[in-house]
């Protein structure tokens, strides 16, 4: 069928915001190439269904023409000044009218003219869909052999196994929502993280997600993606580092630093063998050393709790608030004290014992046992009195973060025309 874009308009050309079922949103940065090819094919849709709904382009700061390009070619237009995937987006969907809101890249890759199958998911409940480009198909030199083999799997994995997300292919720029579901999620990534953050929100959140597949095509321009591999797929990471379950580092934290501690204190005494085999004080140094690492753990596991929850990207836990309350400053400095406190006194006894050899050499082993567990208490003290004044940082720096896109209206420029 044959379709121009002034019947186009008209038939997605609505009378009033609440009766879009659909925004199809575009973030963009200096796509002049495939802009036109994206919107049309967008329009197409909506056309070629009956779905009543619109074509919207987030545009981040283009100065090849990009805007005039989609206002042209009957696209709304949504200007945001603050640089970064993330921030389009969320910008793009607070301008949205669609009850649903389908977004995809503006470089041609994915196929909009392909979105039935998400808006029937939608249609029938679904929070988020999620394509899925390894079961619709990976067309030659679409996706870098790096992404396609090592990146996308392994974060999916990752994804998969922290969040229990029910989703293999967890980075695919092609996905469609319920508007108000993801805006609740208030999610606050401006750059790529935004991808993986809206999936861990959605899981935490316990949003009915699902996949769909999805083809991908290699991209119609000549210029380099906006991507960079190793830097971006780092961020990604770190993001689901972020948001990780508990036992990814508090549990097996508590359980290195108590499997340290009790190997320590049965060597103090002396070596123990078991069977044929001997352990002894190097033994004895590599069980405090685990102690050590396992403790880093469980500090660290608190520490980017508290930074998650105050920024905003974790949900509130009534437990956890309990929590963290009563980890005052005071508290934890004290606790940290303590430990301090006994490693010193520890190390004044061993000072007593060797004042009694007239301060000479001693056996090795011997005061390496008499001393390592000063060492120890010295250490948990000086970690514990230092976590304690950067949790302290943290609250005051976190304390009342703004959201991005709060009287979004006011900050970008928006389109209404057409």
């Amino acid at each position: 069928m044959s379709i121009t874009r002034t019947d186009l308009r008209s038939e997605v050309s609505v009378t009033g915001v609440d009766v879009v079922e659909l925004t199809i949103l575009m973030p963009c940065l200096n796509e002049r190439e495939t802009l036109a090819t994206c919107i049309r094919h967008a329009l197409n849709f909506l056309a070629d269904n009956g779905v009543v709904g619109e074509v919207l382009v987030a545009d981040n700061g283009s100065t090849d023409g990009s805007r005039d390009i989609a206002r042209a070619e009957g696209a709304k237009v949504v200007e945001v000044p603050e640089r970064g995937y993330g921030a389009a987006l969320i910008a793009g969907i607070h301008a949205a009218r669609g009850t649903f809101v389908a977004m995809g890249d503006a470089d041609d890759s994915y196929d909009f003219e392909a979105l039935g199958p998400f808006l029937d998911e939608l249609r029938a409940g679904a929070d988020l869909v999620m394509g899925n480009r390894f079961l619709g198909g990976i067309d030659k030199g679409a996706m870098p052999r790096l992404h396609r083999f090592l990146g996308n799997p392994l974060l999916s994995f990752v994804g998969r196994l922290f969040f229990s997300a029910p989703i293999k292919d967890f980075h695919c720029g092609l996905r469609a929502f319920r508007r108000d579901k993801i805006l609740a999620l208030e999610l606050r990534a401006v750059g790529m993280e935004f991808a993986s953050e809206m999936v861990v929100k959605a899981c935490l959140a316990e949003l009915k997600l699902v996949e769909v597949p999805t083809t991908l095509r290699k991209d119609g321009r000549t210029r380099p993606p906006h991507l960079r591999s190793w830097h971006d797929g780092w961020r990604h990471l770190r993001f689901l580092l972020l948001y990780s379950p508990r036992w990814l580092f508090l549990y097996p934290g508590a359980a290195l630093t108590l499997m340290g501690l009790v190997t320590s204190a049965a060597l103090m005494r002396g070596s123990v063998q078991v069977g044929a085999v001997g352990f002894d004080v190097g033994t004895m140094l590599v069980a405090m050393a685990v102690a050590v690492i396992g403790y880093n753990s469980v500090t660290f596991a608190i520490l980017s709790k508290v930074y998650a929850a105050h920024e905003g990207f974790l949900p509130a836990s009534e437990r956890f608030d309990v929590f963290q309350r009563r980890l005052g400053l005071e508290r934890v400095i004290l606790a940290g004290v303590g430990m301090f406190v006994i490693g010193l006194v520890w190390l004044a006894f061993s000072l007593w014992g060797w004042r009694s050899e007239q301060f000479g050499s001693l056996q090795p082993r011997e005061s390496i046992r008499a001393v390592a567990p000063a060492v120890l208490g010295l250490l948990f003290g000086a970690q514990t009195i230092m976590a304690g004044a950067f949790l302290a940082i943290l609250r005051i720096r976190t304390s009342d973060v703004p959201f991005l896109g709060h009287a979004m209206n006011e900050v970008v420029g928006f389109d209404r025309e057409g």
